[in-house]
């Protein structure tokens, strides 16, 4: 079975909010009072979305910070689990010994 790509949150906030709405990174980040590097290095998946910057995107576009740190939690996760997917198998799961 193939995987799928892990799909980095700025990935979602260019292909799902910024493009159909036609804001710029430029205008999001004047919008947000944030320096436009930081909306620009997000969509490049070279940065991750902070509490700060998902507060802001919720305000901004009206859903929760939740939704924008579930996004970059999820990628976290799954990127270190691939990541050290060797190390993690070597790790026996606890099972309490009956006495």
């Amino acid at each position: 079975m193939k995987r799928i790509k892990n799909i980095h949150p700025g990935e979602i906030l260019l292909k799902e909010f910024l493009i159909p709405l036609d804001i710029t990174a430029y205008r999001l980040s004047k919008e947000i009072s944030i320096p436009q590097t930081r909306i620009s290095e997000i969509i490049k998946g070279n940065r991750r979305i902070t509490a700060d910057t998902a507060l802001r995107f919720s305000k901004f576009f009206g859903n929760s910070a939740k939704f924008w740190l579930g996004l970059q939690d999820d990628f976290d996760i799954e990127e270190e689990k691939n990541h050290k997917k060797t190390e993690l198998n070597s790790i026996k799961q606890y099972t309490r010994n009956a006495a």
